[in-house]
């Protein structure tokens, strides 16, 4: 005989006892005497107890126990085919249920039995005949310790909601459930979008409390879900946890239909995008949402929460303050990076990365002048690997330190080897990454590879984004002030895309502005370029500095630039970037058609 009860206590009940939340325990009674299950049950029923598991057959209890996942468990020692030792011995060593409560029933009182069972992971010994008293303590007890443990292990301090591990086992027992009635369930996963700048500008403390108010706002609306769905509640409600640092997570058994998990990720994003205020200062948030499905995204546990992750990651790819379902195509992609990543590991092992070059001509004579370099990942299998495919995923996990000094040391090397063959005044530029610029050896790096390639660092142009040089100015003025004390120039690319700030043209000992390729576009046609251009070769010459267009494609551009005063230009209309050999033979070509690269 197998039951499962789940009743609700009449009233007086209610208010007879002071702990509501232990009588809603789910209690497991396996004993292979009918009659010993039908007085506990009466006893715990007298007692406010309302959900009861009773197991008279032995060979049953593991399995109904891995399915039902109860909060303590009854059990006799002596019983027939499978006893009460060797379900004992398998629960302590499953980790599913290892640490379940489990208090012994036996007749027997010798020591030799009690100290068995404590060898094996007993929780407590209850002796038949039942003393209904000593029965209620030891389930009382047995439920306050577990409770409290339970709140260390499987509850988040700061929000008071399940954390991640409680938030992974309700989605299998949700989902073994949902696999047995055929049901449907989905999983959900919110992050707030750019949650690090509250910390940063507003202090860790604030930062929690954001935090604590999200989960209110998250709960208001999860119960609102619950409400309108007519669902078991003791098992099958929808489940809030905060599974990271700012991510949270949702349960929504038997919700499947696109439109109400869309429905349900747009109202989670319009909560989220009310204003949270702090003694009268207003903080705003957005979040980003992913969805997976069960059956049709998958059938596990973990691979339904990794597939929701991977759908909140996209829904952050999109723009973020948008909502994602998952889908096959996001693990492809999520594979192809990891093996990209693996592989990119290798390519700086096997030294796969080559330099390309790009060469930069005086405006007014047409001599070659220099080139910059752009470095090329040669796939053993893939062939050419754009930067674009490869340097941000490089910058993320570190690589482009050791890619960009790889890259320094070549171009100084390569650029020498050129200076000794008689093209002597040509300079080099190199980009810096992010990650490479605030690299605390940086200066000394740009120093030995001069040094040791014996190129003049005077030759050598170190490239910078606008926004690179401002996300910390006092730290970047000294840095450049550095680099300047060594004698390489320093060039501000893509300018007129960041902080559309001139102030620090004067504050930071620039030499080079790299006008950005979109103000050369549509040059000479659009009169707004025109100017843009016009504007920035006026101010740079104005500073003493020089002025560089790239992505310069039509001759039409070539003579505006050169009538606007433009200094030098790079661009596919000359070239598109060369490898070692070809710039060669390009500088070559130039010398033989009268312009000199020397």
């Amino acid at each position: 005989m197998t039951s499962i009860d789940r009743l609700q206590p009449p009233l007086e009940v209610e208010l007879k006892h002071q702990s509501p939340r232990l009588r809603e325990a789910i209690i497991m009674m396996v004993d292979d005497e009918p009659l010993m299950l039908d007085i506990l049950k009466l006893h715990l029923f007298d007692e406010g107890y309302r959900n009861f598991i009773a197991v008279d057959q032995s060979t049953e209890a593991l399995d109904i126990l891995r399915t039902e996942l109860p909060d303590v468990v009854f059990l006799d020692i002596n019983m027939p085919e499978v006893d009460g030792f060797e379900i004992l011995r398998a629960i302590r060593s499953d980790p599913q249920i290892q640490h379940l409560a489990v208090i012994i029933l036996t007749s027997h009182t010798d020591s030799e039995t009690k100290l068995k069972a404590l060898q094996l992971g007993a929780t407590d010994f209850l002796e038949k005949p039942i003393d209904t008293s000593e029965l209620a303590l030891r389930l009382h007890n047995t439920l306050t310790v577990k409770a409290y443990q339970d709140r260390l292990a499987y509850y988040d301090g700061l929000t008071g909601l399940p954390n991640r591990s409680l938030f992974t086992n309700r989605v299998g027992t949700a989902l073994a459930h949902a696999v047995r009635t055929k049901a449907g369930l989905s999983v959900m996963k919110i992050s707030m979008d750019r949650f690090q700048t509250v910390n940063d500008s507003l202090g860790p403390l604030v930062g929690d409390e954001v935090l604590k108010r999200a989960a209110e706002r998250l709960r208001t609306v999860i119960r609102m879900v619950d409400a309108n769905r007519s669902v078991d509640t003791v098992r099958l409600s929808a489940s809030l946890a905060r599974t990271g640092g700012d991510e949270f997570s949702v349960l929504l058994p038997g919700v499947v239909a696109d439109e109400e998990l869309m429905g349900l990720g747009e109202q989670i994003m319009e909560t989220m995008r009310e204003p949270f205020d702090f003694q009268g200062d207003e903080f705003y948030s957005t979040v980003s949402v992913g969805i997976a499905r069960h059956p049709k995204d998958s059938i596990e546990t973990d691979e339904l929460i990794k597939h929701a992750g991977a759908a909140c990651e996209l829904a952050k790819e999109k723009g973020r303050n948008n909502c994602q379902f998952y889908s096959s195509e996001i693990t492809r992609r999520a594979d192809e990076r990891r093996n990209l990543e693996a592989d990119l590991h290798k390519a700086v092992e096997r030294g796969e990365f080559q330099l390309h070059y790009q060469p930069q001509l005086d405006t007014g004579s047409g001599k070659v002048v220099g080139m910059e370099c752009l470095v090329r990942w040669r796939h053993p299998e893939r062939g050419l690997v754009q930067p674009d495919e490869f340097v941000p995923l490089a910058e993320e996990n570190g690589l482009i330190l050791e890619i960009g000094e790889w890259v320094l040391n070549e171009a100084c090397r390569q650029t020498q080897a050129w200076h000794e063959q008689g093209m002597e005044n040509l300079s080099v530029s190199v980009n810096l990454s992010a990650r490479q610029f605030r690299h605390p050896d940086i200066v000394k790096l740009i120093r030995d590879a001069c040094s040791e390639s014996g190129l003049n660092p005077q030759q050598l142009v170190v490239e910078l984004t606008e926004g690179l040089v401002m996300d910390d100015v006092d730290r970047a003025a000294k840095l450049l002030q550095g680099m300047k004390e060594i004698g390489v120039s320093i060039s501000v690319d893509d300018f007129g895309t960041g902080y559309s700030s001139l102030a620090y043209l004067k504050r930071f000992p620039i030499d080079e502005l790299k006008i950005d390729r979109s103000f050369i576009r549509d040059v000479p046609s659009n009169e707004d370029d025109n100017a843009i251009v016009n504007a920035v070769v006026a101010m740079a010459h104005s500073l003493g500095l020089k002025v560089v267009a790239e992505g310069v494609e039509t001759e039409a551009q070539l003579e505006y630039l050169r009538e606007a005063g433009c200094d030098e230009i790079q661009g596919m209309f000359h070239c598109a970037p060369l490898t070692a050999s070809e710039f060669e033979d390009f500088v070559g070509g130039k010398q033989e058609a009268g312009n000199p690269a020397a």
